[in-house]
C-alpha cells in the first residue's frame, strides 16, 4: 500500500495503467514527460489554457494553498484571482475550501484564507512540476525537472497522503458515522484533520508523510494545538508513512488510533 500510495500521488486520475513494479521516475518520464505536447494539448482543454489561469494553478500546487498566497504566487490581484478560481471550479479542476475552525469553542477569524485544492492528483503534480518549467520538457530536456522534483518530492506528498487519511477516517467510523471533515487552520495553528461524528464525538488527527518514525511529541504537539483552540477531543488519529516509535505505540486505545499506509487497503475495497 505504500508503494500504491506512493504512485497515486502522481498519478492519481491520469486514466492509464501503471507498472508499480517500475521505478516511479521511470513511469514518469515515460507516461507524462515523454507525453507532454498531448497531455498539454488534453490539459488546456479542460483548463481552458489561460496564461493566468495557469499561474494561479501553479501559485496553488507550489504553495500552502490559501487563497492570497497562490494569488500572490500569480501575481494577480484577490479580485481576479477569485473570478480565475470561479472558472477553474466551474471547469471542475479545483475546489474550495473552508477551515473547519467552527468546530472549536475558540473560534478562528472568520477572515482566514480559504484554501484552494486539486480534484485530482495528476492536475496537481501538473502544474507543481511540469507547467512551471515546460520549456525544457518540451525540448526533451528534462534536468531541471528531476532537479525540482528531488528537492520537493517528500513535501509534496504530504497533502495526498492528509486526503487519503481523512477518507479513511470517513469510511472507518461506521457505528458512529462521521457527517463532517476537513482541515483547521487559522494564522497560527494548523491540524491535518478534524472531524465530527454522528453522536457528536470530535476527531482531530495528524497526519506526517516523512521517512522517520513518528514519536509522542506529535501526540503531545497534536494535544497542545487542540487545546489552545479550545478544541474538544474525543478521539486522536496519528497516520505515519513510517511507523511509529515504541513509546507512541505504547499508548494506543479507544482514544487513539494510529495508522499506517497498510491501513489504507480499505479504501480498495
Amino acid at each position: 500500500m505504500e508503494t500504491a500510495v506512493k504512485y497515486f500521488i502522481v498519478f492519481g486520475g491520469l486514466n492509464i495503467k501503471i507498472d508499480t513494479t517500475k521505478p516511479l521516475i521511470e513511469l514518469i518520464e515515460k507516461h507524462i514527460l515523454d507525453e507532454y505536447t498531448n497531455l498539454r494539448y488534453e490539459i488546456n482543454t479542460i483548463s481552458g489554457g489561460y496564461k493566468v489561469d495557469h499561474a494561479i494553478l501553479t501559485g496553488i500546487a507550489q504553495g500552502d494553498r490559501r487563497t492570497n498566497s497562490s494569488f500572490k504566487r500569480a501575481f494577480v490581484s484577490f479580485e481576479e484571482g477569485m473570478k480565475c478560481v470561479e472558472k477553474l471550479t466551474e471547469r471542475g479542476i479545483i475546489e474550495i475550501e473552508s477551515s473547519q475552525h467552527h468546530l472549536a469553542k475558540k473560534r478562528g477569524d472568520d477572515k482566514i484564507s480559504k484554501k484552494l485544492l486539486f480534484t485530482t492528483p495528476f492536475l496537481r503534480f501538473w502544474f507543481a512540476f511540469v507547467s512551471p518549467i515546460y520549456k525544457g520538457i518540451k525540448e526533451k530536456n528534462y534536468k531541471e525537472f528531476y532537479e525540482l522534483y528531488e528537492n520537493k518530492e517528500a513535501e509534496f506528498g504530504s497533502f495526498i497522503f492528509e486526503e487519503l487519511s481523512m477518507e479513511f477516517v470517513r469510511d472507518t467510523f461506521i457505528e458512529d458515522p462521521v457527517k463532517q471533515f476537513g482541515k483547521y487552520w487559522d494564522e497560527k495553528i494548523e491540524i491535518d484533520l478534524v472531524a465530527k461524528t454522528t453522536s457528536g464525538k470530535i476527531i482531530a488527527g495528524s497526519c506526517k508523510y516523512i521517512n522517520s518514525k513518528l514519536k509522542k511529541n506529535e501526540l503531545n504537539r497534536l494535544k497542545e494545538d487542540c487545546k489552545s483552540i479550545d478544541l474538544n477531543v474525543d478521539i486522536f488519529v496519528i497516520f505515519s508513512k513510517n511507523g511509529f516509535s515504541n513509546e507512541l505505540k505504547s499508548q494506543k486505545s479507544e482514544t487513539l488510533k494510529l495508522f499506517t499506509p497498510k491501513s489504507f487497503k480499505l479504501l480498495l475495497a
